[in-house]
């Protein structure tokens, strides 16, 4: 009886073998289904480059209102912060020392101017004497010395006079411009005028247009001037095919809460040297400010093209992989099999890079499942197609 059971154990042991052994068999026939893997293709085209710089606000004319004589402030005639005429009347200065020095110099003139009178008059009544030898040659040169004498120090006096008019006048402060003034640096009753005391008293700006100064680093600067200079040599040989062009409103203006300012400004300045302690070269640009929401003084951020790069081979960056500096990406080849390629990176536009080397236009790119992938491993291509931010459609 035992020897039957053992038999029944053996046989069933057997037949549950050769079906396991049948199952692996045929699950090792059946091929595999290679994976769906997304990816996108290499996208060539002209893209323009932009940077952003730092700069700072000035209007588009900044005159300090200087005091151009020394003495007592005795009047302001304005509202600080406030809109000013040309010719206004800005701030007086005690004008007595000054009407006295007219006074004096007039004095002078008269007098030199009756000098003068007396000498002609010598000389009046001499000439006829001399034509009768009633008198010598010597009296004759005399008077007309003094009559020349007389009227060189009428020019003196009236010169003299002169200067002393123009410091009583400028005991009268005028705005120069018309324009928004700032804060007083003096106050009624302080003598301005000589160090340490105040001499600029004030500035006055006007913002209607406003200024940018910012600096460009040197290695853009020969980008912007030399990438997007191409010679065009099949039409006009030596003339740029797109060079700086400072007659185009193509600069926009990033105010510190971030938002953009609603009018574009243009270049209208660029420094003749680059700066040797900091390798940059300082540019102007000018912004219309016609509501003056900008003043002087404040900080923006001004973005600009610097170039554009001709046939520039783009993918999104989310199919980059960094690591220590080095970046690579996954591509599926003809054969519909991963390669992983080491790539170049260039400048990043929106959510794209630019890559100068290690892939070529119309390449297969993994855009999804990088982290599932491998090398030589087959694959069925997804092409996707991507929107300008680089996501699904």
């Amino acid at each position: 009886m035992k020897r039957i059971d053992y038999f029944i154990r053996m046989f069933t042991l057997g037949v549950m073998f050769v079906f396991t052994f049948n199952a692996c068999k045929n699950q090792k026939q059946e091929p595999l289904h290679p994976p769906e893997i997304p990816v996108v293709e290499v996208v060539q085209k002209d893209v323009p480059i932009f940077h952003e710089f730092v700069g700072q606000v000035y209007g588009l004319y900044d005159i300090p209102i200087r005091a151009r004589v020394e003495g007592w402030l005795d009047g302001i005639y304005f509202n600080e912060g406030s809109s000013v005429q040309k010719g206004q009347l800005l701030y007086s200065i005690d004008h007595e020392t000054y009407q006295a020095q007219v006074a004096e110099k007039e004095s002078n003139l008269a007098k030199a101017e009756t000098n003068l009178v007396k000498a002609q008059n010598d000389l009046r009544r001499t000439k006829p004497l001399a034509k009768m030898k009633a008198v010598s040659e010597s009296d004759l040169d005399a008077a007309l010395a003094s009559e020349s004498a007389c009227e060189a120090e009428v020019k003196a006096a009236k010169a003299n006079l002169k200067e002393a008019k123009i410091q009583l006048s400028y005991s009268k402060i005028k705005s120069p411009i018309y324009g928004i003034i700032g804060k007083t640096k003096a106050k009624i009753g302080e003598f301005v005028g000589r160090d340490p005391n105040p001499v600029i008293l004030n500035v006055v700006s006007t913002i209607d247009t406003i200024r940018v100064q910012f600096f460009l680093p040197e290695n853009y600067y020969l980008a912007y001037a030399l990438k997007a200079a191409k010679i065009d040599s099949s039409k006009n040989i030596g003339q740029f095919k797109e060079g700086p062009k400072h007659n185009e409103n193509n600069l926009e203006l990033i105010l510190s809460d971030n938002s953009v300012f609603k009018h574009k400004g243009k270049i209208d300045f660029i420094d003749r040297e680059v700066d040797p302690s900091t390798g940059s070269i300082l540019l102007q640009a000018s912004f219309p400010n016609p509501q003056q929401i900008l003043r002087p003084g404040q900080f923006a951020r001004v973005k600009g093209k610097i170039y554009v790069e001709y046939d520039a081979l783009l993918i999104p960056q989310r199919c980059v992989s960094e690591i220590q500096g080095k970046y690579s990406l996954f591509v599926v080849n003809d054969s519909n099999k991963i390669e992983r390629r080491d790539i170049e990176v260039g400048p990043s536009i929106d959510s794209y890079y630019i890559i100068t080397k290690g892939i070529n236009q119309g390449e297969k790119i993994v855009y999804e499942g990088i982290q599932q992938v491998r090398e030589g491993m087959a694959v069925k291509p997804e092409i996707i197609e991507l929107n300008e931010k680089g996501q699904k459609k």
